[in-house]
């Protein structure tokens, strides 16, 4: 009986393995493809000319290669890892699965402080004598207010002794006032500033360069590490939160320490990548559809998911109607809709019964 369990759960394990290496191998090709495809075509040959510095490497190719096409690449790839990640705790601490890395209000919040640099060209603190660029401008504001909300949220929820139910209701309406702000904004702007608020709200990676992703992906690293060491008390806390406590697992203290980790990361690459909705909410579910509920499988499977997904998308908003761009926000929200409303519809009894 014991070897019997024993060998179910290395079958188990391999499974679990080979699903995380066939999504590694998907998003290693989709990498090669998105660096491929564009209005300026590039072959599988200019790739690996460019990066070993062949003698016959065209210089212009080499330079939509490095300068432009990889770190956008890299850019969404990090982009998608941060808000899957996001999605996956906020899912595991709120024990919602419709819960995303906006829930509790961190893409209102963003979006008012990247509307407060873009139309007022205020930040808060008066970091706006220190930062002389606009677009850093913004994503310090952006990254400051998703922060701001959050901790909003979690002191509110705090008066109630951090009730999830609390924590939800909470988000909502902070979330809906950080909206209202930027409503406010959107109607005293004038025609310059509202189009370049209304581009940012949509979302896209077209300032993607090297500075900020040596910026972004040591902190996302380690994020992951942490959430990582959290792994199986995220697996206890599905069990319950009664049943967490009972068996050791410091419930406040670890919602708290996650909760912080995911909002960093989830702020970080919303201030420079704009509001990208639906990779939180949808990679995190495709993952347990492939590998289950393990956070130690879970966790690794949703970061390739969500880099697959935005990559995917991405790659689509500027070939579909090439050289005109599509934000990659539009993208997504046509792609993750349809796939919230099927999850509403197919788990309704689970939900509301």
């Amino acid at each position: 009986m014991v070897s019997s369990l024993h060998e179910q759960y290395g079958a188990s394990t391999r499974k679990k393995g080979m699903v995380l290496v066939l999504l590694l191998a998907v998003l290693l090709l989709l990498v090669v493809y998105a660096a491929m495809a564009g209005t300026v075509k590039v072959s599988l040959r200019d790739i690996i000319w460019s990066f070993t510095g062949h003698s016959e490497a065209d210089a212009m190719t080499s330079y939509i290669l490095q300068q432009v096409r990889f770190p956008r690449i890299v850019m969404a790839v990090l982009t998608g890892m941060s808000l899957a990640i996001a999605g996956v705790i906020m899912q595991a601490i709120l024990r919602n699965p419709l819960a995303s890395p906006f829930t509790l209000g961190v893409s209102s919040g963003a979006s008012f402080g990247a509307a407060l640099a873009i139309v007022l060209g205020a930040s808060l603190f008066g970091i706006e004598q220190v930062i002389r660029s606009a677009r850093w401008l913004i994503a310090a504001n952006a990254f400051l207010f998703g922060c701001l909300a959050v901790f909003f949220v979690y002191g509110i929820a705090r008066l109630k002794n951090s009730s999830t139910t609390v924590l939800l209701l909470a988000g909502v309406a902070i979330g809906h006032l950080f909206s209202s702000g930027v409503s406010a904004l959107k109607y005293f702007s004038n025609n310059e500033a509202l189009k370049d608020l209304v581009v940012w709200l949509m979302g896209g990676f077209w300032g993607a360069n090297w500075e900020v992703i040596k910026l972004l992906a040591p902190c996302i690293a380690l994020v992951f590490i942490l959430l990582m060491a959290y792994a199986w008390d995220l697996n206890v806390l599905g069990m319950g939160e009664e049943v967490a406590k009972t068996a050791g697992v410091k419930v406040r203290q670890m919602r708290l320490v996650t909760l912080l980790a995911v909002t960093f990361i989830a702020s970080a690459t919303i201030a420079f990548s704009g509001v990208i909705g639906f990779i939180g909410l949808v990679a995190p579910h495709i993952s347990r559809m492939l590998i289950g509920v393990d956070h130690r499988y879970l966790l690794p499977a949703s970061c390739l998911s969500g880099a697959i997904l935005l990559l995917a998308s991405d790659t689509l908003a500027r070939t579909i109607i090439s050289p005109v761009e599509i934000p990659v926000g539009i993208i997504t929200s046509i792609i993750g809709a349809p796939f919230f409303i099927y999850l509403l519809v197919r788990k309704r009894r689970d939900y509301w019964n």
